[in-house]
């Protein structure tokens, strides 16, 4: 697409658009800062990680193997809460709970329903605006509402039988069950003592508002949005005969999770560049067809380095989140590795860049002058 030429106003869509892609976004985007609590972060990564191996193990040797997915998917919920007090992040873990569950539950009852291709993706999209919606209501935090939406992308296959249906669910209720019992007995090995990271004061330019932040769910017009920025980013994928659409959505929304413009665009150069070295880690992995119990371990140390490393940079995480998210697609739906890898660097390329471009094209005044002050500091 040809950038717009010509004499811009400072505030207009097409100079937010050059503000957008300049080189100095990449470059705020590469920056590396210190985390909240690299102790918490860790210890929530290996609650996840045992909870996986446990579930996803023990659902392998029964005659239940072919939902072991699931339950990884389940464990999600002990990311949540990090910060909270010991009572309360029991509450938020099964809050978490409950957003990966519903999902599932419901997208697959429509998998079943024998809804078509592009239906099913539009369910997707219609889920992904609820789930935002929901995260910000509930006040889940971090990692935010891009987990839920992971889980409910996997349910979109299709489903043949009331069988597999419930087994997707009790899967995954069993994998929430894990993680929160998990959460229960090892939860004094986290800091108490530290605060959860303050949001990114936003200040506005000379003679403007200060622009509300672009947070998934943060009004009903931000759940639209991130509807219309899933259905979009997936129909394209789809349209363009892609394996994975769902993966375009996923990485849409993933962008919009960014708390201004700026942030969004970092957000899209962060998953896009953290994706392309990760689907070359998973595409190694994959290659060498590994036993499921190598995979599984591999999820496991995954899970704990993404934690590690993403509170520094976004990027980072995604190097190990990427091919995670991969083996834990090939734990339940056995794919190629190099179609595998590509596929995600095509719809997570495609998903970052409709997020962006949704975002301005939707963005108000004021966040288009937030961008150009921004802008204006980092030259």
């Amino acid at each position: 697409m040809a950038l717009p030429t010509g004499p811009l106003l400072p505030s207009s869509h097409g100079h937010a658009l050059r503000q957008a892609l300049a080189s100095a976004r990449l470059r705020e985007s590469l920056s590396l800062q210190r985390p909240a609590s690299l102790r918490n972060a860790t210890i929530a990564g290996a609650q996840v990680a045992l909870a996986v191996i446990l579930v996803a193990g023990l659902l392998h040797v029964s005659p239940w193997a072919q939902v072991a997915g699931f339950g990884g998917l389940g464990a999600l919920a002990a990311l949540f809460g990090r910060f909270a007090p010991l009572a309360r992040r029991r509450g938020v873990v099964l809050r978490a709970g409950a957003l990966l569950v519903m999902p599932v539950a419901l997208l697959s009852l429509l998998a079943w329903s024998g809804l078509g291709p592009v239906a099913m993706l539009l369910a997707l999209s219609g889920m992904a605006g609820l789930l935002a919606s929901l995260a910000h209501r509930m006040q889940m935090g971090a990692p935010g509402a891009v987990i839920f939406i992971f889980a409910a992308s996997a349910a979109i296959s299709p489903v043949d039988s009331a069988l597999v249906l419930a087994g997707r669910a009790g899967a995954t209720v069993l994998g929430v069950a894990a993680a929160w019992l998990l959460c229960l007995l090892t939860d004094r090995l986290r800091d108490l003592e530290v605060a959860p990271p303050a949001a990114t004061p936003v200040q506005a330019a000379a003679g403007a508002r200060a622009p509300k932040p672009l947070t998934p769910g943060y009004a009903p017009v931000q759940s639209a949005r991130v509807a219309l920025c899933a259905a979009l980013a997936a129909l394209l994928a789809h349209a363009a005969g892609w394996a994975h659409p769902a993966w375009a959505s996923i990485g849409a929304v993933a962008v919009l999770q960014g708390a201004h413009l700026p942030g969004t665009v970092h957000r899209g150069w962060q998953r896009t560049l953290g994706t392309v070295v990760g689907a070359g880690i998973a595409w190694v992995i994959l290659s060498s067809e590994p036993s499921f119990w190598t995979l599984l371990l591999a999820v496991a140390v995954l899970q704990v380095l993404t934690e590690a490393v993403i509170g520094f940079n976004y990027a980072l995480g995604q190097i190990f989140v990427t091919p995670m998210a991969l083996l834990m697609t090939n734990m339940a739906h056995h794919g190629e590795a190099a179609e595998m890898a590509l596929s995600r660097i095509f719809d997570t390329t495609l998903g970052a860049a409709v997020g962006i471009v949704l975002a301005l094209v939707l963005s108000s005044l004021d966040e288009r002058v937030y961008l150009a002050h921004h802008h204006g500091r980092a030259q």
